[in-house]
């Protein structure tokens, strides 16, 4: 479901530069552009995926948007609130939380599931020993584990229920955002569609709003209201997820959906892969940042960058020429249909186990 209220999250202009030294007097030799001025915002009980290729800089965002690391450039305005100062900082704390892609590296192997749960409300200072440990048995059957599994230790559990002790943990402190950085690409596909579900069912429960970060574009389109989709530090288009799929406007959207293996052999030899290589962030190509691989290049993407400009209402793409791409076939020709309906016929029918038990 979507708000039409303010923005729970709004972020303007937001950049990560990393030195980058050389020499023996380590002088600034340049700078690695993880990220280069993204600006997007989130409604209240909205998703919004970002997706793109390893290293265009999505982890990066997620963890500017959580201040594990600080910007370079640009605000966060969480609530219409500017995230600046320590009291700010504080309070976007609790009201922010985070699932990490890797289950076990982001528990504590020496604290016991109760313990790791109840420790976010320890350190905000929510409720007594009692209170706590009654909430943590709640979490648990929230994210459908058994009270007693408090007291064991993160190695006695399988990588899904894992991830859904890390769920409880960013539920402990009732937070109105959450970050899901790649939460189901190390888990198998039947757990996927679990853990999907039960992020999709405590969506609606709670009212949560989600910055959803993947590669599987058949969990974005289960997920997501609103896709964005970056490029070498940079969102190139962002778009209504129904538009997104049907009717992509970059170059590079669609290479990413053409990119979907296709299960009918009749159909793998329509897919043109996408050439080249991703350049380096520390020396991005000039203008468009996508020219070097483009099918659709021109004289004018060589020189002068595109900016994100809005075609339609919510559907915005940084391409000189977006509205005059050639028509694009979501259905046979791209190789994303197909399987994106068996997937989601998968997330089906374990949501329906899952009522039915």
């Amino acid at each position: 479901m979507m708000s039409h209220t303010a923005p729970l999250l709004q972020v303007e202009g937001l950049a990560k530069h990393y030195p980058v030294k050389a020499g023996l007097l380590g002088r600034a030799a340049g700078a690695v552009r993880a990220v280069d001025g993204v600006s997007f915002s989130i409604a209240r009980g909205e998703t919004l995926a970002l997706v793109g290729e390893s290293g265009c800089g999505k982890s990066t965002t997620a963890r500017l948007v959580l201040r594990l690391i600080e910007p370079s450039a640009g605000t966060i305005r969480f609530d219409g609130v500017e995230v600046a100062g320590k009291a700010e900082l504080r309070a976007l704390r609790r009201r922010v939380q985070v699932v990490f892609q890797d289950p076990y590296a982001s528990l504590n192997p020496r604290l016991s599931v109760g313990d790791a749960i109840a420790e976010p409300m320890e350190v905000h200072g929510i409720g007594d020993g009692a209170s706590r440990a009654a909430r943590v048995r709640e979490l648990l059957g929230l994210v459908g584990l058994a009270p007693f599994h408090a007291q064991r230790f993160p190695h006695e559990f399988s990588g899904g229920q894992r991830q859904r002790i890390g769920i409880a943990r960013a539920l402990a402190v009732q937070p109105e955002l959450v970050v899901c950085d790649e939460p189901v690409s190390a888990l198998d596909v039947s757990i996927q569609a679990q853990v999907v579900n039960l992020l999709k069912d405590l969506q609606a429960r709670f009212g949560l709003s989600y910055l959803f970060i993947a590669h599987d574009l058949a969990v974005v389109r289960h997920m997501a209201d609103r896709v964005a989709v970056m490029y070498l530090g940079q969102i190139v288009e962002m778009a209504p997820k129904r538009v997104l799929f049907a009717a992509p406007r970059h170059p590079y959207t669609r290479a990413l959906l053409s990119a979907i293996p296709h299960p009918d052999p009749r159909l793998r030899g329509r897919v043109t892969p996408l050439g080249g290589d991703v350049p380096s962030p520390l020396n991005p190509p000039p203008g468009c940042r996508f020219h070097t691989r483009c099918p659709f290049v021109q004289e004018v993407c060589r020189t002068e960058a595109p900016p994100l400009r809005e075609l339609e209402a919510g559907h915005a793409s940084a391409c000189h020429f977006a509205e005059s791409l050639p028509a694009f076939d979501a259905g046979t020709g791209q190789g994303l249909e197909p399987l994106a309906a068996k997937r989601l016929a998968l997330y089906a029918a374990a949501k329906a186990r899952r009522a039915a038990a």
